[in-house]
């Protein structure tokens, strides 16, 4: 299985993930907020990441965590096109950029960024991203989410079978963006860990995330310090989730997942690289 996006093409090696490393240039994200909100200091984290061992820069100028408030489309341009065109001009890093608004995904992509990474699965602007990853070549990666960040996690949505209705939730979606001319190759899927489901359904997601091999599609998980793992070990404070965060992704990794987006980039990159060494 290979994964597109514009140039580049990344080939899927089972028990060797890609490392999506996250840069959030916002001050409210729920672990790194405010860190990198300047230009100089997302384009020297982005530095950083990459050679720590991180594969794609993913971008993001609106946080999405549980309580999250939206902000407008100027704010959130203001803060990512220039830290997009900055890494990708001067670093030659793979950019995605994290956003659910088609015109700043236009922009983005304009400015370099060779994945859209849309929590919303195509859910806002008619699908318009799907167009632009379509004329551009870009990669595309349609998460599922119930409800809005905002609201997520006030009171997380019923599940019949929560492995059986996401992967059907996702295969409409990537095949809505098949029929928006987005090529099945520069297409991946990601459940949504954290993102409107309890600690039983992000487990179970987990556990059985095989199952999303169905869609022909590589998987994306990201568990990156999230709350869920508070349930697990009883740790209240982002800082303190690490050990978790590798837990959670050693067992994503071991049941199909390509793809990890995390906040940790050389502690993962050592993690997989030595678990790799031992396997031979």
């Amino acid at each position: 299985m290979k994964f597109a996006v514009k140039d580049k093409i990344f080939e899927i090696t089972p028990g060797r993930p890609i490392i999506m490393g996250v840069l959030n240039v916002t001050p409210d994200s729920f672990y790194d907020g405010g860190r990198y909100s300047t230009l100089d200091a997302a384009t020297s984290r982005a530095e950083e990441m990459m050679k720590e061992g991180a594969d794609i820069i993913d971008i993001g100028g609106e946080s999405t965590r549980p309580g999250a408030e939206s902000v407008s489309f100027d704010e959130e341009l203001k803060r990512v096109v220039p830290a997009v065109q900055k890494i990708v001009s001067i670093l030659g890093a793979v950019v995605s950029v994290d956003t659910s608004k088609a015109d700043v995904a236009s922009a983005a992509v304009a400015a370099g960024a060779s994945i859209i990474n849309d929590v919303t699965a195509l859910g806002r602007d008619d699908g318009r991203i799907a167009e632009i990853a379509a004329a551009s070549g870009a990669g595309l990666i349609l998460m599922h989410m119930k409800g809005e960040p905002r609201t997520m996690q006030r009171l997380p949505p019923r599940y019949g079978d929560v492995v059986a209705e996401i992967k059907e939730y996702l295969s409409s979606r990537v095949a809505f963006a098949v029929s928006r001319g987005v090529s099945h190759e520069n297409i991946a899927v990601d459940p949504g860990i954290g993102f409107g489901k309890t600690l039983e359904h992000n487990v179970e997601l987990i556990r059985r995330l095989r199952e999303f091999s169905a869609l022909g599609r590589p998987a994306l998980v990201g568990a990156s310090r999230k709350s869920f793992i508070v349930s697990l070990l009883g740790l209240e404070s982002p800082d303190e989730r690490l050990y978790g965060t590798l837990a959670a992704h050693m067992a994503a990794v071991m049941n199909g997942a390509s793809i990890i987006r995390v906040h940790d980039v050389l502690a993962h990159a050592q993690f997989f690289r030595a678990l790799e060494a031992l396997k031979k």
